[in-house]
């Protein structure tokens, strides 16, 4: 076994060790493409979440050098018609381009050295194939040519150079024309059987144009039939919480919110698996980055980003334009490119029908909550630090105190064009009140007695908190905000949670431009079921 090829399985034998979520229908999918029009794939996905893993699966699977039956063997892979067909039966070249950077003195001789190592490798394999230069294409092809056999190329991490020399055009270039001599040329069937590439980013653009068409791509934009492998689906999550007595509810709050097309709900895997370990919920995946990474772009302040990022930190979905991103981290010229470029990175989701980003869960929202709070936004960051007092002000039934904080949120937080319109009125509470996303969970026009309460935050489990209720009012009276409450029953639909209420009456008055608050204490009896 080698050091790039036949690796062996020692990679996916320690993953298994672990806790593991069986991933192999990925295999399914490769051996599709074997040997066809589109062996070349490319899979894009933020930090840890999981490509390293299922390149090691990949290189396990394919490997002639070991056999990998004991591995498989109680995976979905198993019962695939396929996997008996193409279990360890190809020569593999696993590339991690992290592990080269690492490794030489000078990133700019990365390409070079790179393919100078696997030329080395290769000779010890096929001694009788005499290098002819320093080409790993061209020495790949001297060995199909001579030998009929065809290789499966693995390259993890591949953008690397892309990211660690944003601005080393030359060295991207060279490695680009490496890239497409092994993918891109007229030898590329004759001696590739399948290539699976893994990476942050997308492949890099050049003008409109992609610089290695013939890769089939699967991004976090649209990641297609590969949609279940970004990361855990709903389904997986809640049989880990049964089996390690872990809420549900709680994983799904800290690290659920990307979403595609054909799967509506997938979590941040490596969180989870964190969380299980420990016992306990929090941030895991954002502690493997630094803050400073997503600062840097939101500091920005790219076309009136920082009115965005105030939506977003109160709940809402902000429209973007990705096709103008070039794949890279270097051209940012707008919103849009910084948006796309942080969903690649995870700190946002795509919605793609809506053509919207917006912020996933509670583990990337107190991240953006860092990065603004210490970041350029002052005055975002003081409405942050403003909705800590506002939430004691509501709890300590101070209305001209909330009336007070939510005017401040208004003319601080909103842009001029939306300033006098009830969705307005509704962002702004959603973002005044953003502190409450700690210790409650939000719910937006809940269903209760004869119509629909407009904001209610429920507390969470073990929380002393009441149940704040908000009733919002547009050019009328806040004290009619508190009997529409009551007329129309909306406290009835919370009586199972018990306990107190705050019920909460703003209204928006046009003419003065001014807030007024009401505050009333509600108590509601749990019901009891019949015996």
């Amino acid at each position: 076994m080698g050091k790039y090829l036949n690796t062996g399985n020692a990679g996916f034998q320690s993953v298994r060790k672990g806790l593991y979520i069986d991933k192999s229908g990925l295999i399914s999918f490769i051996n599709e493409t074997l040997g066809t029009k589109d062996k070349l794939t490319c899979i894009s996905r933020p930090r840890r979440f999981g490509k390293s893993f299922a390149a090691q699966m990949l290189c396990a699977y394919y490997d002639q050098s070991c056999d990998s039956r004991f591995l498989f063997q109680d995976l979905k892979i198993a019962e695939d018609p396929s996997f008996e067909i193409y279990l360890n039966k190809f020569d593999v070249i696993c590339l991690d381009i992290t592990w080269f950077i690492s490794t030489v003195s000078d990133i700019g001789d990365t390409v070079k050295y790179l393919q100078r190592e696997v030329i080395r490798e290769l000779q010890e394999t096929f001694p009788e194939i005499k290098q002819t230069g320093d080409s790993l294409p061209a020495y790949l092809s001297d060995i199909s040519e001579t030998t009929g056999r065809k290789f499966i190329v693995i390259i993890d991490e591949w953008d690397a150079l892309f990211r660690e020399a944003r601005k080393n055009d030359s060295l991207q270039r060279e490695y680009i024309r490496l890239l497409r001599g092994l993918f891109k040329s007229s030898l590329t069937d004759k001696m590739i059987e399948a290539a699976y590439m893994t990476g942050i980013l997308p492949i890099k653009k050049y003008g409109t144009q992609s610089a290695l068409t013939d890769f089939r791509e699967y991004t976090m934009l649209s990641p297609k039939r590969l949609a279940e492998y970004v990361g855990f689906t709903e389904s997986e999550v809640k049989k880990l919480c049964k089996i390690y007595d872990m809420d549900f509810e709680e994983a799904r709050h800290w690290y659920d919110g990307y979403s595609f097309r054909k799967i509506k709900s997938i979590y941040s895997p490596n969180s989870v698996i964190e969380s299980i370990k420990n016992r306990e919920f929090g941030s895991y995946w954002t502690e493997t980055e630094t803050y400073e990474s997503l600062k840097i772009y939101i500091d920005m302040d790219e076309d009136g980003l920082k009115e965005s990022l105030v939506q977003m930190l109160a709940g809402a979905d902000c429209p973007v334009d990705t096709g103008t991103f070039q794949n890279d981290m270097t051209n940012i010229k707008s919103r849009d490119d910084t948006f796309t470029l942080l969903v690649h990175l995870g700190y946002l989701s795509y919605d793609a029908e809506k053509q919207s980003v917006h912020i996933p869960n509670e583990e990337v929202r107190r991240e953006f909550l860092r990065a603004v709070t210490a970041g350029k936004h002052r005055k975002v960051a003081q409405l942050i630090r403003n909705s800590d007092h506002l939430l004691q002000d509501t709890l300590s039934m101070n209305e001209n105190a909330v009336a007070a904080a939510i005017e401040t949120a208004h003319s601080e937080g909103t842009t001029p064009l939306f300033y006098n319109n009830e969705q307005a009125l509704r962002n702004v509470i959603r973002f005044a009140y953003i502190s409450c996303t700690d210790e409650f969970l939000r719910i937006e026009e809940l269903p209760s007695g004869k119509g629909f309460a407009d904001i209610v935050y429920l507390p969470k489990k073990n929380s002393s908190m009441p149940i704040l209720l908000i009733e919002l009012k547009w050019n009328k009276s806040e004290d009619g905000a508190i009997r529409q409450i009551k007329n129309r029953h909306y406290p009835q639909v919370l009586e199972d949670y018990g306990g107190d209420l705050l019920l909460i009456g703003i209204n928006y008055d046009v003419k003065s431009q001014k807030h007024t608050c009401k505050i009333e204490k509600y108590s509601v009896e749990k019901s009891v079921p019949p015996v």
